[in-house]
């Protein structure tokens, strides 16, 4: 006797899910298990973890002066990130985004960053603000302009800014795209009979556009932030923190106790902090967000 037709069904997608539950459980759930487990050792990832500390690096973490100063730095690429890097984003998307002659040319252009790897990135803003004038671009104009070549990676009141200014141009044209893409699920009458009813271009962008858009900022908003509270790579190949931990962030504390000092214990400990400020961001931001779209039903 054959098996029900929902039974085949329910089997079929089970065997296609199995190799994704497999990976997920061995890559990521498992991970995390492990991390709240060496967390409570004090462990330099050699032989067996048998020192038991407890909560004590927990404890530790939140006492250690480098650990605020890495959440202060976070909390400043979020707040720089939602107040430059996405309003800009979203006002280039929306100059790009109807009759521009020769938008895709633009699209392309600023979306290109995007598909380069952090790493080049890195490298390529490392020449651009090497103190040398005679090497680096911008030092070389800041001379021409008869003023003192800048450390932008040394002086710690501009390095995290300038970690920023490189970020920003890696992932302007993300969001860019994002916006983009949001646009175009917006009925052009809604506008068109906006200005047929005497509204104006800002009253047209923040009255239909920006509310229409609401689904695509939350997504650009949330993706900013998680990327601003896991950045690592950028900052560890431009200043590995420094200058004075002028430009750390919590990856690159976590790196530094967990792979340089071979603290993989305290380096546990930190990954879930981690973890736990991104899933408590999460749950949070669902939360606050969950909202019907204007676009339903139109």
């Amino acid at each position: 006797m054959r098996p029900p037709r929902r039974a085949q069904d329910t089997l079929l997608i089970a065997l296609f899910l199995l190799p994704a539950l497999v990976l997920f459980l061995l890559f990521v759930i498992y991970p995390i298990f492990r991390s709240m487990y060496f967390s409570t050792f004090n462990w330099n990832g050699l032989g067996p973890a048998v020192k038991f500390v407890a909560l004590r690096n927990f404890l530790q973490i939140l006492t250690d002066k480098v650990f605020i100063k890495a959440i202060g730095n976070v909390l400043l690429i979020v707040v720089f990130s939602l107040g430059l890097q996405l309003p800009l984003a979203l006002g280039l998307a929306v100059m790009v985004g109807r009759d521009l002659p020769g938008r895709g040319l633009f699209r392309t252009f600023f979306f290109l960053p995007y598909v380069l790897s952090e790493v080049n990135v890195a490298i390529m803003f490392l020449l651009l603000y090497n103190p040398d004038p005679e090497r680096g671009l911008l030092n070389a104009l800041v001379v021409r302009l008869g003023a003192e070549p800048v450390g932008w990676l040394s002086d710690p009141r501009i390095a995290l800014f300038s970690i920023f200014l490189a970020l920003t141009w890696k992932y302007f044209g993300f969001h860019m795209l994002l916006y983009l893409a949001g646009l175009q699920n917006i009925p052009m009458e809604l506008e068109e009979a906006a200005r047929i009813d005497g509204a104006n271009g800002f009253q047209n962008f923040f009255y239909i556009t920006l509310p229409l858009l609401g689904s695509t900022i939350r997504t650009s908003v949330y993706l900013s932030v998680l990327g601003s509270l896991q950045q690592f790579i950028l900052v560890q190949v431009m200043t590995k923190g420094g200058p004075v931990n002028a430009s750390e962030t919590l990856a690159t504390y976590m790196y530094r106790f967990g792979f340089v000092r071979f603290q993989l214990g305290y380096g546990s400990a930190v990954a879930l902090y981690m973890f736990f400020f991104c899933l408590i961001f999460s749950l949070i931001y669902q939360r606050l967000t969950r909202r019907p779209d204007y676009l339903t039903g139109l």
